[in-house]
């Protein structure tokens, strides 16, 4: 392969060159980290190792790192059965997310929750939800804390193109615009929702444009494309903190596998998954950050070999790690205080002090 010809570093986006380059550059390497956790998931999944199902992102790296990058742990995230780039954009750490995958005590959920409820509250995750458009109103709700808090702080709603036909679409977007709420509406669409395709479900070509409806701004941009992405995410974030209210990001990506693990993929065309990986948001987040001398090969390798240690790490520690007692099971499942405690009399003080 040619080398690719280095461009002047002032001719970079404008984007870009707000950033150092060493925070892009761990930018790539969470957008790599998200990929193989993914892969590694899918083939742990595959040798019967994790059982369950789940549902991947690979493909869709772009859309959750660089809509992420510009939040801090004091901001929030809401996210949906496809959430693994978004936990990892949030700071989550991959063995943890193993060992939840794995079902086992050291997982964020304590193994209860697996691939489609992982939450991390210390950093701003409030959770993966398995009900299309779940974390929609969720993410008003927590807005409204914030507003009713005083706090300079926003919530990032994840959403897929199949939840922009639930009501709660419609309704949080309402209020979130009537309340002026920090709250910034992220669209991953990755073109169907299961086997259906946006253009058989939504009446307009752009789901940004229903932002209109509600009175707040919505824009479209290339979910595989980690300036434009970033960009859309800065601008919405600075408008929620400004106190000017919600926004709508639409990123158009596209996810490389099926839907969920059981998906045969007979509703759409290998030509059309062909064309979708040659537009890999990795390889041209890569490729740009070459093409202006933000990185070179040798940091290219140390960032992959950095990643793959850290996953192997991750599944050595999640293997490793200790499952929930059966005695244990509804642990954190019921509440162990007041009227509705589900296990003996007594033993509710003594599970609270442990």
């Amino acid at each position: 392969m040619q080398p690719l010809a280095v461009a002047e570093p002032g001719s970079a986006p404008a984007v870009y060159r707000r950033h150092d380059p060493a925070l892009l550059r761990d930018a790539l390497r969470k957008m790599i980290l998200v990929r193989r956790f993914e892969e590694s998931a899918e083939q742990a999944y595959m040798r019967g190792l994790i059982h369950g199902t789940m549902h991947l992102s690979i493909g869709q790296e772009a859309s959750a790192i660089a809509a992420t990058l510009p939040l801090t742990d004091a901001d929030y995230i809401t996210s949906t059965h496809r959430g693994h780039g978004h936990c990892i954009g949030k700071g989550a750490d991959p063995k943890r997310m193993f060992a939840e995958f794995y079902g086992k005590e050291t997982g964020y959920c304590r193994g209860r929750g697996g691939s489609m409820h992982i939450a991390d509250v210390q950093r701003g995750n409030l959770g993966a939800n398995g009900i299309v458009g779940g974390g929609l109103p969720i993410a008003v709700g927590a807005a409204l804390s914030i507003r009713k808090q005083h706090r300079d702080a926003v919530v990032m709603c994840f959403f897929g193109d199949g939840a922009n036909n639930e009501g709660a679409f419609h309704e949080s977007l309402n209020f979130a615009s009537i309340w002026k709420l920090p709250v910034i509406f992220v669209c991953e669409n990755n073109r169907y929702g299961m086997s259906m395709s946006v253009e058989r479900s939504t009446a307009v070509p752009h789901i940004a444009q229903r932002a209109g409806a509600y009175d707040m701004p919505g824009v479209t941009v290339d979910g595989n494309r980690f300036a434009d992405v970033l960009d859309a995410s800065e601008q919405a974030i600075a408008r929620a903190r400004g106190g000017l209210g919600p926004s709508l990001v639409e990123c158009e990506t596209y996810r490389l596998r099926g839907h969920s693990k059981s998906d045969r993929n007979r509703y759409r065309t290998r030509e059309e998954i062909d064309a979708w990986s040659a537009r890999d948001p990795i390889v041209r987040f890569e490729q740009e950050l070459m093409r202006y001398g933000l990185l070179d090969a040798a940091q290219a390798d140390a960032i992959r070999a950095d990643v793959e240690a850290q996953i192997e790490a991750g599944l050595a520690f999640a293997q490793s790690s200790a499952a929930p007692s059966r005695a244990e099971l509804t642990r954190y499942v019921y509440t162990q205080t007041g009227s509705q405690c589900s296990i003996p009399a007594g033993a509710c003080d003594e599970r609270e002090r442990a």
